[in-house]
């Protein structure tokens, strides 16, 4: 739902009733993730989309009638159709699960504070009953980053704090995923599947190095949702006028900067000084801190003598197998602006478990799922290593 969070916002300040459909399970090849919604109020008006044009007139109408006949939700399961080419169905081959709630403004009071939160950029979840008991289905809680508290109510006390606690540990991870809670008696008896959608802050993308290399992936961080930090020792490079689409600018040696300041499990570190006095101290600071992805540049053979330093250095092979260097994805990367694309593409592979090769040479699915444990991506063995990129010389 948080994908339409400004049109909705504005419909919870009108007190205006309106129907919300959501993608509340993804099988196989699906256009939009789970927690993508579509809206429809009580003159007609949409606002979203569920799945990117092919289910989209069903979806409506399924909304319209929810919105008629009264408070119950509805579910629905749309998958491809091999029967006939004009059916209801995804073309894509997947297959997604949809709940249509009617959502009543004036009830939901907390359902605002949770909206106005993503309008402004705050972080916050929102908790919400997918399957489970009929009364149950569709109820929300707002939990706010940072604080304790929350609001609204999937079930009694027990199950609140449970759900509270699930949608914390995933706003955390800043993603958005379906959790299972309860069947005990110790937590809350009723089984609740629980679907956490999350508005977190941007994950951190911290460059070390005012080259030109680090101009262009600025702007590409940014383009992606990054908050980007370029760092550099050298004040007389480290300028805002340099790098106009970073967020921040530090004139500082990195791995001073890196010392004080807040990483987190989705955060990417790309050093892109490929000189030692800068990239060992750093390098050896941030591959023993719970990041997401740590990348260096350099040519193979700078490379190698950096391997040789941090051994030198203390640094267990453990953690230097986390290092991508040579930095980026074997794309033949030249330019500044194609490297900025290998690096990120790299990042994005890696952050959703991908191999960087062509999908025509991929069989499976395109979409494959990410497993977290508490926020830190888990590693998996990898079946493809790339070759890196750019490739400089000394």
């Amino acid at each position: 739902m948080l994908n339409i969070a400004d049109t909705l916002y504005d419909w919870c300040r009108e007190a205006r009733p309106f129907a919300l459909a959501t993608v509340v399970d993804v099988s196989g090849s699906a256009p939009l993730p789970p927690g993508t919604s579509l809206a429809v109020d009580t003159d007609g008006h949409t606002v979203g989309s569920i799945s990117g044009g092919c289910v989209e007139g069903a979806v409506y109408e399924l909304c319209v009638q929810v919105l008629r006949d009264g408070d119950s939700p509805a579910r629905a399961r749309f998958g491809y159709s091999d029967d006939d080419a004009f059916a209801v169905g995804l073309t894509c081959g997947g297959e997604i699960d949809v709940l249509v709630q009617r959502v009543e403004p004036a009830a939901d009071p907390h359902l605002i504070d949770a909206l106005d939160a993503v309008v402004r950029g705050r972080p916050v979840a929102v908790a919400q009953v997918v399957d489970g008991p009929d009364d149950l289905l569709g109820r929300t809680l707002h939990v706010p980053e940072g604080t304790g508290a929350h609001r609204g109510t999937v079930g009694d006390t027990n199950a609140d704090q449970v759900v509270a606690a699930q949608a914390r540990a995933q706003l955390r991870a800043g993603r958005t995923r379906r959790v299972e809670v309860g069947g005990d008696a110790d937590t809350c008896p009723e089984r609740l599947s629980v679907l956490v959608h999350t508005h977190a802050s941007r994950p951190r993308l911290l460059i070390f190095g005012a080259v030109d290399f680090a101009g262009a992936l600025s702007r590409a961080g940014q383009f992606l949702g990054h908050h980007v930090t370029v760092c550099d020792a050298r004040p007389v490079f480290a300028t805002r006028a340099r790098f106009p689409y970073a967020d921040e600018v530090v004139a500082d040696w990195p791995h001073r900067y890196l010392e004080r300041t807040e990483v987190d499990g989705r955060t990417a570190i790309c050093v892109l000084t490929h000189d030692a006095k800068f990239d060992v101290p750093l390098l050896r600071l941030a591959l023993s801190l719970p990041v997401g992805y740590v990348g260096a540049m350099g040519s193979r053979r700078t490379h190698e003598h950096r391997q040789q330093l941090l051994r030198e250095a203390g640094v267990p092979e453990d953690r230097m197998a986390r290092l991508r260097s040579p930095i980026g994805l074997d794309l033949g990367a030249h330019t500044p602006e194609e490297t900025a694309i290998s690096i990120t593409a790299e990042i994005v592979a890696h952050i959703h478990n991908g191999t960087g090769l062509p999908l025509s040479r991929v069989p499976g699915p395109i979409h494959q799922p990410v497993r977290t444990t508490t926020g830190l991506r888990e590693e998996e063995p990898q079946t493809w290593t790339p070759n890196g990129a750019p490739h400089l010389e000394d």
